[in-house]
């Protein structure tokens, strides 16, 4: 298994969340949006310039800007 930000992921890469770092107002908007420790996450899209990154965790579809996705770590097989 290894760790990465999850910015790092392809599409249908699956990886557990395991720490969301980032500037206080950042963080505190990533958790209220369910992206939390322990969770399973699925990159679905990215745009042609990585620019948002489409997501599915807890049977939600998120958009996040790839430098709010370089603050959440991942672990994957």
């Amino acid at each position: 298994m290894s760790q990465k930000p999850l910015s790092e992921l392809k599409p249908k890469e699956k990886g557990t969340i395991i720490k969301v770092r980032g500037r206080k107002s950042v963080h505190r908007r990533i958790l209220d949006m369910g992206v939390v420790s322990g969770s399973t996450v699925e990159v679905l899209r990215a745009a042609p310039l990585g620019d948002p990154i489409e997501i599915k965790i807890k049977g939600y579809y998120l958009s996040l800007r790839k430098t709010e996705a370089a603050n959440i770590l991942v672990e994957t097989d």
